[in-house]
């Protein structure tokens, strides 16, 4: 091959490297990009700051639990988010979008579900939807091309032309979620979703946005923390106006450290050896050859449990800190707060 051919086909192979570094560049730029940043969020009603300094972010396809006590900050966060509110200082932008300065385009890549869905009881479930894409500003195509999609996603085409009223808790809410997803949007914000419905209708309702957050950002704002734990990828809590906690739902639960740790032993262990280890204060047998070691407040002894196991020969299978409860990780956040 010549000289002249060596270098020709040298130099495809550094064009089409360049172009795949290239594309990769821009693909990872795109998929890290934030949906929703909020910077330093500042909001007062009279004297007082509702909330202050509040910074926020959540991506595509992930589920935000937003936390905090009643008058934490949550609903002035939401409300701004949404354009209901107009804050005071701060940047609020939806997909780069700012709020305050292009409030309509922003809207547009956002659907709301609030605590009370908007809903109308005597209307049917398909008018409802077609009256809220009209006020999506939707053409009449969209819509019809679109009810179908969110009546078959929320599991109610066969309420289609059922009055609202008429339906059950359960599949009320679902239709509310449907009028928040009819224009597809890029986020969909959700203020406390399963309020008030039945031990079913709330596993039905948690199953549906758990699905939902394939396609689209999703903030779920709640006081129920077994929902953050089933639903959520990441955490945020609000409290006194403040951000006190960002961060991923494992991170959450280790804010409290546990004074707990669990075993898996190959068989079973001398009860009164293992109680007598110093700094134990408790074995709880989980059958299995499982057990439950409960330890002295502020102690570390997992490498004296360890020490010991292999000394006697009962085996190690697993060792773990048990993690704490949500609602403990809550109540000490909130104390210190």
């Amino acid at each position: 091959m010549s000289r002249e051919w060596v270098a020709v086909i040298n130099l495809a192979t550094a064009i089409i490297t360049y172009l795949t570094h290239l594309q990769f560049f821009r693909q990872t730029t795109f998929m890290s990009k934030p949906i929703v940043s909020i910077k330093k969020l500042s909001h007062r009603y009279t004297n007082d700051w509702a909330i202050k300094d509040i910074n926020l972010e959540v991506r595509k396809d992930e589920i935000l639990g937003l936390l905090g006590s009643n008058g934490a900050g949550k609903s002035t966060t939401m409300n701004i988010l949404c354009g209901i509110l107009s804050h005071v200082y701060g940047e609020v932008s939806i997909n780069g979008i700012d709020i305050r300065k292009k409030p309509t385009a922003a809207k547009k890549l956002l659907g709301f579900l609030p605590q009370k869905a908007p809903l109308y009881p005597e209307f049917s479930v398909k008018n409802y939807l077609e009256y809220a894409g009209q006020l999506r500003l939707m053409s009449h195509k969209e819509i019809t091309k679109s009810i179908g999609y969110v009546m078959e996603r929320c599991g109610i085409a066969h309420f289609r032309n059922r009055l609202i009223g008429n339906l059950s808790g359960g599949y009320q809410q679902r239709v509310g979620i449907a009028q928040a997803i009819i224009h597809r949007p890029l986020l969909v914000v959700l203020d406390e979703p399963t309020n008030g419905l039945d031990p079913v209708q709330v596993l039905e309702v948690r199953k549906l946005i758990k699905e939902l957050g394939q396609d689209h950002a999703i903030i779920l704002s709640t006081h129920i923390l077994s929902e953050v734990d089933a639903l959520c990828d990441n955490v945020d809590m609000i409290e006194k106006g403040k951000m006190v906690f960002s961060g991923s739902l494992d991170e959450y639960r280790n804010q409290v450290k546990t004074n707990t740790l669990i075993l898996k032993l190959s068989s079973r262990p001398d009860m009164a050896v293992l109680n007598s280890l110093a700094g134990i204060e408790s074995v709880v047998d989980m059958q299995l050859n499982r057990f439950r070691i409960n330890f002295s407040n502020g102690r570390d002894i997992s490498e004296q449990v360890q020490a010991l196991i292999r000394a006697h020969g009962w085996g190690l299978e697993e060792i773990y800190f048990e993690q704490s409860s949500l609602n403990d990780v809550f109540a000490k956040i909130s104390t210190v707060n």
